[in-house]
């Protein structure tokens, strides 16, 4: 049975994996952004049938791009390799600092995020039938059909502008971080 109330790291990984998804596959991202600039007033006929979706495979180079990125930038994958078990909750936050700061301005340099909802985190909300369910999920005592009265428990992320700076043919994105060797 699929869980239609992820844990936060559930939601994360979601969400990596979607955003992802969405760098590594310019149809897919076509796709979405077609979804998301359709008139809110014209809902799409439902298919008589479900459909399966087809799936393809996303090509890796955006997110080992942005992977290298941040990595360069915020030390992202030694943060997360690293193992904090001795050290001290003050040392595991100076270097959260850092790494917050890093992957901060990389997302902030490379990419134009917005709330998908502008309302405050507690505001009430009505959303009425046809509302974008790839923009909106709903949570909690999910029943009957819309219009739907809840309040906003998270604004939601998404990308309106994606900068990465483009790659020479023989640039191989898997080297997300060179070795360094001193001399």
């Amino acid at each position: 049975m699929t869980d239609l109330n992820p844990s936060f790291f559930g939601r994360m990984s979601i969400a990596f994996g979607t955003f992802f998804s969405v760098l590594g596959n310019a149809e897919f991202a076509g796709q979405v952004k077609r979804l998301r600039e359709a008139p809110a007033a014209a809902p799409a006929p439902a298919p008589s049938k479900p459909v399966a979706p087809t799936l393809k495979e996303a090509t890796p180079e955006a997110a080992l791009q942005l992977l290298g990125l941040l990595q360069r930038d915020a030390r992202f994958i030694d943060f997360v390799e690293e193992d904090i078990a001795n050290y001290t909750d003050a040392d595991i936050g100076a270097a959260a600092r850092l790494v917050h700061d890093g992957c901060r301005t990389v997302l902030r340099e490379h990419f134009t995020i917005r709330p998908v909802r502008d309302e405050a985190e507690g505001s009430r909300v009505t959303l009425p039938d046809g509302f974008d369910a790839t923009a909106i999920r709903l949570t909690g005592n999910v029943v009957g059909k819309p219009p739907f009265n809840g309040s906003i428990s998270h604004r939601g992320w998404k990308v309106a502008d994606v900068r990465l700076p483009k790659l020479a043919d023989s640039h191989d994105a898997s080297v997300v971080a060179p070795a360094e060797v001193e001399l």
